[in-house]
């Protein structure tokens, strides 16, 4: 599954919520009614007996996405060009030649979609592209969109990434961009830490996503959540990965949730 944009006026604002009060809130946009967190309180996924429902919410709710670019973006897919290009330049600080240089030789494509960023950004500097999505529809339109190119295309993995095993010591690349939202933080760190072993040498992950103004915020229309950028690099550090660079994503819309970009190794 590939993770809609986050559009900040969609989801409650919570660093306006007094931090001492444990109650949820509930807010009403348009038709969606979504529910939020205060500071501290425990996120339902985290929650043993909803983790199921958590994951399974997720998986219904792509299966009624279109399989567009638009569908991939939750409806911004006018900012694509602006995101792809900000990935290759983040991306490009890392591969080459020489010492400490990570090989264009195999990518994994996370949450891939329909390939989108395999199509744009991971094909045109790789060799070799694996897609892993929990929606066989996705993967199938995948094979067309990607043209000519999608000959390249290794594997077509139809996964979660909580039950997902890449091959180990297959990747230069892990790319992992709107999706850590659909995991657990227990899953996403035992996530990481299979990817940590599905590196080449030198190899390179690469979370991209929004990143919440405080705490942990539910979505419940796709079934996924918003962490804080302190969430998620503790995230990180539990699964034994380090941050070798980071950076926001700049020219997006001011009414989404800033997006970052984690190289972690």
């Amino acid at each position: 599954m590939t993770c809609s944009i986050r559009h900040s006026q969609r989801w409650l604002q919570i660093e306006n919520s007094s931090p001492d009060s444990l109650t949820p809130l509930l807010v009403n946009v348009g038709s969606k009614r979504l529910a939020g967190t205060r500071s501290g309180q425990k996120s339902r996924m985290d929650d043993t007996s909803g983790e199921t429902n958590f994951y399974s919410n997720a998986e219904g709710y792509w299966k009624e996405v279109p399989p567009t670019v638009d569908g991939m973006l939750g409806g911004y897919g006018n900012i694509s060009g602006i995101d792809i290009n900000g990935s290759k330049a983040f991306l490009r600080k890392f591969l080459g030649e020489g010492e400490g240089k990570t090989s264009a030789g195999i990518a994994l494509d996370c949450g891939a979609g329909i390939g989108r960023i395999s199509k744009r950004l991971l094909l045109p500097l790789f060799k070799t592209v694996d897609l892993v999505d929990v929606t066989q529809e996705f993967l199938d339109k995948a094979k067309t969109y990607l043209g000519e190119e999608g000959k390249r295309v290794g594997n077509y993995f139809c996964s979660g990434l909580q039950d997902f095993v890449p091959e180990s010591g297959r990747y230069d690349v892990i790319w992992i961009q709107w999706v850590i939202g659909h995991l657990t933080d227990n899953h996403l760190v035992e996530f990481l830490r299979r990817c940590q072993k599905a590196l080449q040498p030198n190899g390179l992950i690469v979370i991209k996503d929004n990143v919440s103004y405080k705490g942990v915020v539910p979505d419940e229309v796709d079934s996924s959540v918003c962490r804080d950028l302190k969430i998620v690099r503790s995230l990180v550090s539990r699964a034994g990965l380090s941050i070798v660079y980071e950076e926001q994503q700049v020219n997006f819309p001011k009414e989404i949730y800033q997006v970052h970009s984690l190289a972690l190794r």
